[in-house]
Parts: C-alpha cells; structure tokens; sequence
C-alpha cells in the first residue's frame, strides 16, 4: 500500500467510525461562587468520544492492512 492509500483508508475509517459512534448532546462546565471554572466533565466527555472513535477506526485500519 502507498502512502497515499493509507491516507485514504484511514479517513474512511475514521469518518465511519465517526458515524456509528452515538456522541455527547450535552457537555456541563461548571463554575463555583469564586469564578472558577471547572471544565473536567467537558474534557472527560470530549477525551472519552474522542478515543471510542480512534479505537474503532484503528481496529478496522489495522484489520484492512493484515487482509492485504
């Protein structure tokens, strides 16, 4: 495979991995009386959507090369 088919694989896979995954409707950031604000949840639900993606789109790149 060429750099180039690689490429392309990759972002098919990701684009489908993007579609079949259901993604956070609602991201809470939350601020105390002092003005601080925490965006734990936000990050946490972003970094967890992010890596079920990543792993599904890996899984089946990886499975796609082994086959060739």
């Amino acid at each position: 495979m060429t750099e180039k088919d690689i490429e392309k694989l990759v972002k098919e896979k990701l684009d489908e991995a993007y579609k079949a995954e259901d993604h956070p409707k609602k991201f809470f950031i939350t601020a105390n009386g002092r003005g601080i604000t925490d965006g734990g949840d936000l990050y946490n639900a972003l970094l967890g959507d992010m890596m079920r993606i990543t792993q599904r789109a890996l899984t089946a790149v990886l499975s796609e090369v082994v086959k060739k």
